[in-house]
């Protein structure tokens, strides 16, 4: 039966008693060991899908795991043959996982996303941009303008949010990276100007926050999310 990888530990790291993996009904987690690495694993269910149940049970494994010591988290969905070729794989890549662990001791992941508050946004491009106003009041005061104008003025006005985009995604990055150990920037998703994950000590979380909801409240055109603690998904590889 082919083996189902949740993360890796230290062989020393002392793990909760019986945790139950994904499957249904739940499949008992147990450890493969080479080395000075052990990896947490459960045999993986014939029919391997990403439904909400196992996500969350995936998610479970290393929550639970991290209470004893750094996991190097795997995305949901890693499958290896058998329990030997993970114990090969260990073995092969020991002295890489075992700095990407240090790296990772008493952190946790921070994800931020931010976005523009839309007419908080266009007030700020208008009060940056004096000839912007401009146009704009000469259009109010000639009825609207033309539609030549009015189509003229909307491309002005969006390549302004463009920039400021650009210029608040740096921002975004320059506020919260000092609080941070490690930085990696996410896929862009839509509606967001700014997708990025932070990897923060625990000491340090707290100031790390306070970052957070201090750029919202000196930059009203800001949304800023932040989701967190979190396993460190995107920090299990070398930048």
């Amino acid at each position: 039966m082919s083996t189902y990888v949740y993360g890796i530990t230290r062989a020393s790291q002392k793990l909760p008693g019986a945790i139950e993996g994904i499957g249904e009904p739940p499949l008992p987690v147990r450890s493969v060991r080479a080395g000075r690495l052990a990896a947490l694993v459960s045999d993986a269910p014939a029919e391997l899908r990403a439904k909400r149940r196992d996500l969350l049970a995936h998610q479970r494994v290393v929550i639970q795991a991290q209470a004893g010591g750094p996991v190097l988290p795997m995305r949901f969905g890693g499958v290896s043959p058998d329990d030997d070729t993970v114990g090969a794989i260990l073995a092969e890549h020991e002295e890489a996982y075992l700095e990407r662990l240090e790296a990772l001791v008493n952190r946790d992941e921070y994800n931020v996303k931010a976005g523009h508050e839309e007419d908080a946004v266009l007030h700020a491009v208008l009060a940056a941009d004096p000839q912007l106003i401009a146009r704009h009041q000469a259009m109010r005061a000639a009825g609207g303008g033309t539609h030549e104008e009015k189509l003229l003025f909307g491309e002005l006005v969006a390549r302004a949010v463009s920039a400021r985009e650009r210029a608040d995604a740096a921002l975004i990055e320059e506020a919260l990276t000092p609080h941070a150990e490690d930085v990696r920037r996410g896929p862009e998703s839509a509606g967001w100007l700014a997708n990025c994950s932070f990897l923060v000590d625990r000491d340090r979380r707290e100031d790390f926050l306070a970052a957070v909801r201090a750029l919202h409240e000196e930059h009203h055109h800001l949304r800023v999310q932040a989701t967190g603690p979190l396993p460190p998904y995107s920090f299990a590889e070398a930048g």
